[in-house]
């Protein structure tokens, strides 16, 4: 009996109607004699709803009540969601993330997975019962509740189909699964039916919203396969997994973009040995995290030293910058809130070059200044202008017709 663990998001859970659509989809695979594990997100906008309540009692909630609080949108699904499941006569159980036993560390927000036990899922299949599992959220060594970050619920699921070594990870979402891009952006995107691991991260951790990078991550460190499908309409969707099941390997696979970046830049530093841990110490003490970083001499024999943060941790990040500079000596800080990144991710770039020219060729034709750039074996970023954004990702999907049909699935190597 194939043992399936299915992960549905607040789009398709946000309303009652929707909470009966998909008990409907967990009973047609239970009839089809699969042991089902779900994991729920909150109900569409739950999570905001209370994220809104806790600021507006204060700007600075305390990081462990905050994790409280905004963990129990995930119970209010799974109940109403096994309740669905009884009234179609499917047998179901509920569960918090702290039941079952999913250990994370102890940073609040952003809790990372430790260990997931299995004993009392797999004792709950055993009896017949579908198995509704909180996301988002765990529990840590000395029982307080943590969540998981945006998009935790991913994780969650991800996390617990590789414990119970399932045989395929089903991430339903209000999408049809990955596109080339995103398709309200340019409609001309296509549906992509295959895609490696390892683009799928670079896509994830460059913006994409279709999965979360921590759960990427996960799948492929325990090669766990995960399956993007649509809640709402038929179809194969895509399928994550290993480079080497993939026998035709697209140039280019996507574009992907975020437009919540801001630029921070330090100028004028005293050279010194070991400024860069310096200047980025006391940021990763706060846990921001740092994505693209340039550095450059100048001709007074100075450094000019400039990165990029989530545009949601600009004001902290650049708060403790501001001392930094002083304490270093630095002529000037500046910054940027209102920049977006741009990427073009694809594992046929390690065999082939051009790939950057044809990308700023496009950009450039478009009038479309780069601010930054960086890259790696698979993908291309760039820091651009957020209000040149939509543009900039529709001459760039164009100029490597990503609009054309894509690999087709029966590509895949078994």
């Amino acid at each position: 009996m194939a043992l399936i663990v299915q992960k549905y998001g607040g789009s398709s859970v946000g309303t009652l109607d929707r909470i009966h659509h998909v008990a409907s989809k967990i009973a047609e695979h239970k009839r089809n004699k699969h042991d089902i594990v779900v994991v729920v997100s909150a109900m569409y906008g739950e999570t905001d709803r209370l994220i809104h309540l806790a600021h507006a009692l204060t700007p600075h909630p305390d990081p462990r009540e905050f994790d409280v609080l905004i963990s129990t949108g995930e119970q209010v699904s799974m109940a109403l969601l096994c309740m669905a499941l009884h009234a179609i006569y499917c047998p179901a159980r509920s569960f918090t993330s702290s039941q079952i036993g999913i250990q994370t560390d102890d940073v609040y927000n952003k809790a990372r997975i430790l260990n997931v036990k299995t004993d009392r899922i797999k004792s709950e299949l055993q009896k017949g019962h579908v198995i509704v599992i909180a996301g988002f959220q765990g529990i840590t060594q000395h029982g307080d509740i943590t969540t998981l970050g945006r998009g935790g619920s991913d994780t969650t699921a991800v996390a617990i189909a590789a414990a119970l070594r399932a045989d395929e990870c089903q991430i339903y979402t209000d999408v049809d699964g990955v596109y080339t891009t995103d398709p309200h952006l340019v409609p001309e995107a296509q549906l992509l039916p295959i895609i490696s691991f390892e683009e799928m991260l670079e896509m994830a951790s460059l913006g994409a919203k279709v999965l979360q990078m921590r759960s990427v991550e996960l799948a492929s460190k325990h090669n766990m396969p995960i399956r993007v499908l649509s809640t709402f309409s038929s179809g194969p969707g895509t399928l994550v997994t290993f480079e080497d099941k993939i026998m035709h390997k697209r140039l280019v696979s996507g574009i992907a973009f975020s437009q919540e970046e801001a630029i921070i830049s330090l100028a004028g530093i005293p050279k010194q040995i070991g400024l860069e841990g310096l200047i980025l110490d006391k940021i990763s003490q706060a846990y921001i995290e740092i994505d693209m970083i340039a550095q450059n001499t100048t001709a007074q024999d100075t450094v000019d030293f400039t990165f990029t943060v989530q545009r949601r941790e600009h004001s902290k990040a650049l708060k403790i910058i501001e001392d930094v500079a002083k304490k270093m000596g630095a002529t000037s800080v500046k910054t940027n809130a209102k920049v977006a990144k741009l990427s073009l991710v694809g594992i046929g770039m390690r065999s082939h070059t051009g790939v950057a020219s044809v990308m700023f060729k496009a950009l450039g034709e478009a009038g479309i200044p780069i601010q930054m750039i960086t890259t790696s074996e698979i993908k291309i970023s760039v820091v651009i202008d957020e209000a040149q954004l939509e543009r900039g990702v529709r001459v760039v999907h164009q100029a490597f017709n990503l609009d054309q049909r894509p690999v087709l699935a029966e590509n895949y190597i078994e």
